[in-house]
């Protein structure tokens, strides 16, 4: 079987492996116990807080350990929108949001946030214009992914953290789970005060994320119940899962620059043949300072995507729709919408992601097996 949906999730590596399993094995002490069995539990945590800080350049004491890229989104915006509601209820995100993150926003427009989504063009990356047009006295938080899940599209967050630097008061969060061990990141240089990484995109177990805090800055907890991660997600830490988590991150962003090269050739290889395909249409560019290295997604109109990713299954190959938290939602594609305004596209589009297993030769089988169901399938299109 040839797996090609590392954005929903990465096998673990052989070595994250081990070292959960011995970690498990030999520390199973609560962390957070004075006994010596305790503080030994909690010294591997801190040794693995100082090795993902020691990977962006930044202070220990600057990360905080969660269950998943889900929890350190709601954490980073909905800390940071309850800490300082009293500077102002504005709050800026995007139309093409993970659902982590845009749901999020919804909930606090209900709570009376105000919102602004910004638009995206064609290659869904928002305009940096459009920012600043949306900016206010009132505007605390902006929180923009680095990487869609869905098409690769990569935002300007440099620029975007420019423009933001001259307003102190308006915190930026980046939602970086897509492109953590990918994308180099600048966390200092682009101005980010709150980021968001899930460790099982990089080959990491499931059930671990991170969030980026900038020193000086406190936001308020989702949890409460406990002093762990610095009183802001109470509850008994993961000692193995986040030990195995820190190996995961290093591994991953030494390998990313290699990585990237490869996964690079194979996106522009796999463009290149779905684009010789006249039923499918290329969402994804093979322009490298917009559209990430690793994701390749295309849209089938008048094709069930479900359809698509079942017959691709048959012939030996995984692959997905939207993101995995959507998959079994059937509505067009909000990300694709936002992009194209084509709800036929939207609602037939297919997500291929790789990792550093792939070669070319699995990606021509893969595009070979695009083309022979696309000919199985044709006699069922129909319009939707």
């Amino acid at each position: 079987m040839h797996y090609f949906d590392h954005c929903a999730s990465t096998p673990p590596r052989e070595e994250v492996i081990q070292t959960l399993a011995e970690v498990m094995r030999i520390h199973y002490a609560n962390p957070s116990s004075i006994h010596q069995a305790g503080a030994d539990a909690g010294q591997l945590i801190e040794r693995s807080r100082g090795l993902v800080a020691k990977l962006f350049k930044t202070k220990p004491e600057e990360w905080v350990f969660t269950s998943g890229g889900t929890e350190s989104n709601n954490l980073a915006i909905r800390g940071a929108a309850k800490q300082f509601a009293g500077r102002g209820k504005h709050l800026i995100t995007t139309m093409v949001e993970h659902a982590s993150v845009y749901e999020t926003f919804q909930q606090l427009e209900q709570e009376g946030y105000a919102v602004t989504y910004l638009p995206v063009d064609e290659l869904g990356i928002v305009s940096v214009e459009s920012l600043a047009a949306a900016l206010t006295e009132e505007t605390i938080l902006v929180s923009i992914m680095h990487v869609n899940n869905e098409t690769g599209a990569i935002q300007p967050i440099e620029e975007i953290g420019e423009l933001l630097k001259s307003r102190p008061k308006t915190l930026f969060h980046v939602d970086a789970v897509q492109s953590i061990g990918k994308l180099p990141i600048d966390l200092a240089g682009w101005g980010i005060d709150l980021l968001s990484g899930s460790a099982h995109k990089v080959r990491g177990p499931k059930g671990v994320g991170i969030v980026y805090i900038r020193s000086g800055l406190a936001i308020a907890p989702l949890f409460t119940g406990g002093e762990q991660e610095r009183a802001l997600r109470a509850g008994t830490s993961n000692t193995p899962a986040i030990v195995a988590s820190a190996k995961a991150f290093r591994m991953a962003i030494e390998a990313a620059e290699n990585h990237n090269k490869q996964w690079t050739l194979l996106r522009n290889q796999l463009i290149d043949r779905l684009a010789a395909i006249p039923e499918l249409i290329v969402n994804s560019s093979k322009d490298s300072l917009r559209s990430a290295p690793h994701i390749v997604h295309f849209s089938y109109p008048g094709m069930k995507p479900e359809v698509i990713v079942h017959a691709l299954e048959e012939l030996g190959f995984i692959v997905s729709t939207k993101s995995a938290c959507s998959s079994k939602d059937d509505k067009p594609s909000r990300v694709i919408m936002a992009m194209t305004r084509d709800a036929r596209r939207a609602a037939s589009g297919i997500r291929v992601s790789f990792g550093d297993e792939h070669t070319a030769e699995d990606v021509d089988k893969l595009a070979d097996a695009i083309a022979r169901t696309v000919v199985d399938l044709k006699p069922m299109e129909r319009r939707i």
